[in-house]
């Protein structure tokens, strides 16, 4: 039997945690349930109490709070070190559909298991394509399929994505460094590298955010600007590894984005163009090593 671990990271959402487990545990391919809490504060531990006494998850702690790319770090070592066979990340409020995983099964034996990652069609809550994660056919095209059953991808995010041990075991962790944005963007292209991927477009889940307007620092609330900064560091170890065409993007998208808050920004066009370039500066000096399994 194929052990399958759902590798959930959470932080301070409590409620959209309790549906996204729910969903889990009703999955028609069982899956057993880990959930990677991020030092929460708004009594998500105490709200999960249930769940690990009758052993219906495993409840890891990190002990502060180290981003999304920590926790699916942390995650995907723990599932490995438990003998897991498949890891199948998302976030909190990643929604599973009853058929997801079993999908995404489907599709392992269709392949014969050759391939590197499987990643489902995300749905935001109105019924649409959720923007922020649509998988890219490469590093500068987004997918535009949506009909057929297999289709070939370069990347793709950790909401619903299905990767193997061996796989985890060849190309390494994610980047614990990045913390936040990024990380499932270059560990996705680390694994397509290396094996064929694929978005399973039966496997459906709803990625329940606030708005469908995906991550754009011109027009996002001030509040959220200070993250984009991670967003361009992290985005520049993609780039340098993807090579010369990687680089010429970087600096194509630099132009765009610098363009876009100078016409387009409501507000505090100076400080979302310092966030800017600080970020791909830093990103300039950012060599963070990739971590392997033991």
């Amino acid at each position: 039997m194929k052990k399958v671990a759902a590798v959930v990271v959470t932080y301070n959402r409590k409620k959209l945690l309790k549906s996204c487990i729910e969903n889990l545990l009703n999955q028609t391919f069982k899956t057993d349930v880990i959930v990677i809490d991020n030092m929460s504060t708004d009594g998500t531990r105490e709200m999960l109490e249930d769940f690990i006494a009758t052993k219906k998850i495993i409840y890891h702690s990190t002990g502060k709070n180290i981003g999304g790319a920590g926790g699916f770090y942390e995650g995907i070592k723990l599932a490995y070190m438990l003998n897991y066979d498949y890891f199948w990340l998302m976030d909190d409020d990643c929604i599973p559909t009853k058929e997801s995983l079993n999908n995404l099964m489907k599709a392992d034996k269709k392949l014969n298991g050759k391939y590197g990652f499987l990643c489902s069609k995300v749905l935001w809550t109105d019924g649409s394509l959720c923007k922020m994660n649509i998988p890219k056919a490469n590093v500068f095209e987004k997918n535009s399929d949506f009909e057929n059953s297999l289709v070939p991808v370069k990347m793709g995010t950790f909401v619903s994505f299905l990767t193997k041990r061996n796989v985890v075991k060849k190309v390494g962790l994610p980047i614990k460094e990045f913390f936040i944005w990024g990380d499932d963007l270059e560990y996705s292209n680390r694994i397509s590298e290396s094996y064929p991927s694929y978005l399973v477009n039966k496997s459906v889940v709803i990625h329940k955010t606030a708005n469908n307007e995906g991550s754009n620092i011109a027009t996002d609330d001030f509040q959220r600007i200070n993250r984009y900064k991670l967003a361009y560091r992290n985005e520049s170890v993609l780039f340098r590894e993807v090579g010369i065409k990687g680089k010429f993007y970087q600096y194509a998208r630099l132009i765009l984005h610098t363009s876009r808050i100078i016409f387009k920004a409501p507000d505090h066009k100076k400080k979302r163009l310092e966030t800017l370039f600080s970020g791909v500066r830093e990103g300039s000096k950012f060599y963070p090593k990739i971590k392997r399994v033991k």
